[in-house]
């Protein structure tokens, strides 16, 4: 077991889609549909589980789901500590998987966007080594207020907070800058590369890295098919190739790749070290349907 993590972020249901070839709009399209379990904050906390980190993880679901949603987490390792809303149903995707594994999302984020002080007491951060936050807890006023505050109780105490960017969609609505002054208690940043533009207004990974290291001491630059490259202020960066797999689904990818670096950090590793366990983590998502390591 390594250090203790809390996440913050979003539970979903996801409803997986992969069509058996084009979509035939007007009548019907062959596709193989699964229901499994999801949300980029869910997905980590599991995935860090997976990789015998101690996870804990806070969100806010539809009430009905709550003694349910608990038993999945504790199958999977982790503390769940769960905020029942009787308003509003726990978030809804559904997942358009392409013939090369990409994917869209229509997303009905539900109970999330309802996340609020009650759900993140300061408490939740007694006995944590880190917290991180899955930028989607910051979309929405309430949310974002709650998180915010969680993040700077956080760093007054000397409990280092990650981040990551979460949606490319989601962050164009809300402008770089913005997005930039919400995460700033953060002191490091995992985002990929369609992310790492819109932050910066820069397209060479060079000047990605360059510009984010001016608010965030870390940076850890997902380039998909590339690899990655991880960065901070005064060292050279150093990069790590991708492993050659079959791209069934990519669903995920990114969540593991993250659990896979902190969950490694936690262990002591190098952040050379880290990185590499984030590929592998990464590689071994992709191969599989589904966004965590065991679906329900």
């Amino acid at each position: 077991m390594t250090g203790r993590i809390l996440v913050v972020g979003d539970v979903i249901t996801d409803i997986l889609v992969v069509p058996q070839g084009p979509v035939a709009r007007g009548t019907d399209t062959a596709a193989t549909i699964r229901q499994m379990p999801g949300g980029s904050g869910a997905n980590q906390a599991v995935w860090l589980a997976a990789m015998g980190a101690d996870a804990h993880f806070a969100a806010r679901v539809g009430a009905a789901d709550v003694v349910r949603l608990s038993r999945h987490f504790e199958g999977q390792g982790v503390a769940a500590h769960l905020g029942g809303d009787e308003n509003n149903p726990t978030g809804t995707l559904i997942c358009l998987v392409d013939s090369d594994g990409e994917r869209s999302f229509l997303t009905d984020r539900g109970a999330n966007a309802h996340l609020g002080e009650t759900d993140l007491p300061f408490e939740l951060l007694d006995g944590m080594d880190r917290l991180h936050i899955s930028g989607y807890a910051l979309f929405e006023p309430k949310p974002r207020a709650a998180v915010m505050a969680l993040c700077a109780r956080a760093r007054a105490r000397n409990i280092p907070v990650s981040i990551d960017p979460a949606s490319t969609g989601f962050l164009a609505a809300a402008g770089y800058d913005s997005f930039l002054g919400w995460a700033a208690d953060a002191e490091i940043i995992f985002p990929n590369a369609d992310e790492a533009e819109l932050l910066t207004g820069q397209t060479d990974p060079d000047r990605q890295i360059a510009a984010l290291l001016e608010t965030f001491p870390r940076v850890v630059l997902k380039r998909g098919k590339l690899g990655a490259v991880y960065a901070e202020r005064g060292r050279e960066p150093h990069a790590v190739a991708a492993d050659a797999v079959e791209v069934v689904d990519t669903t995920g990818a990114g969540d593991a790749f993250l659990a896979g670096f902190l969950a490694a950090e936690m262990r002591g590793e190098s952040p050379v070290s880290a990185l590499g366990a984030a590929i592998a983590a990464g590689a071994r998502a992709v191969t599989r349907l589904g966004a965590q390591p065991l679906a329900m």
